[in-house]
């Protein structure tokens, strides 16, 4: 019973924060009078954390799926949800052009307990959510982060921070040969020589890397005061 009383407290709580974003703030900061259709779209983005979108896709989504909406709307409800802390926009940046591109970006959370709240268990992707508490850490260490991009492949995570760059892979676990090669196979085709980690929830020998790539328990990684 304890327990149980315990997951209404929490989900209580976690109400009074979304409604307190959601209809405090946003709702009235923008003047949104189709609050419905506003979460559809949070609820479209919970969804779809760690995933390649773009303004014009999720408005066709949701169109499609019977509401119609267009981008510029979209562009303003998630610049209201970005505003109020809710969501992190990531942009890519051309790792090989150094440059930083302007559309199909990703997008993380603040918490992910309001995702749970707002989705319960639906389409819960481990890596996904692994790669939302690696961002996550590594804004709170002051970097500057970007989704990467290379030919034919992509970098969970470039860092950037007072002139140094990292590189990170995130995966659940790479204990299977093939999982491995994927995602060591990013990080390989990276010529220059600044740091390359891949973060698993692995249990790992002290020292484990592969060729200069520094595999590291994600769990350690997070207790680690900063850089390993």
């Amino acid at each position: 019973m304890q327990l149980a009383g315990k997951k209404v407290e929490i989900r209580e709580y976690l109400n009074g924060i979304y409604s307190s974003i959601l209809l405090k703030d946003i709702v009235a900061r923008l003047k949104i009078s189709d609050v419905l259709l506003l979460e559809r779209i949070i609820n479209f983005v919970f969804d779809n954390i760690g995933n390649i979108l773009s303004i014009r896709k999720i408005a066709n989504t949701i169109t499609s799926g019977g509401r119609k909406v267009d981008a510029k709307t979209v562009e303003k409800y998630l610049q209201g949800l970005m505003d109020s802390l809710m969501i992190y926009q990531v942009k890519r940046y051309n790792i090989k052009g150094k440059q930083y591109l302007m559309t199909k970006e990703k997008y993380y959370l603040a918490d992910l307990g309001l995702r749970y709240f707002v989705l319960g268990d639906k389409g819960v992707d481990q890596s996904h959510i692994l790669e939302n508490i690696v961002y996550l850490e590594l804004i709170r260490r002051g970097y500057q982060v970007f989704v990467g991009t290379i030919p034919n492949g992509e970098i969970d995570f470039v860092a950037m921070r007072q002139g140094e760059i990292e590189y990170y892979q995130v995966s659940p676990t790479v204990m299977d040969v093939e999982t491995l090669k994927r995602e060591l196979s990013p990080l390989q085709k990276i010529t220059d020589q600044f740091p390359k980690y891949l973060l698993t929830l692995d249990v790992l020998g002290a020292g484990t890397s592969h060729e200069g790539i520094r595999q590291l328990n994600v769990l350690e990684w997070l207790l680690s005061r900063d850089r390993m």
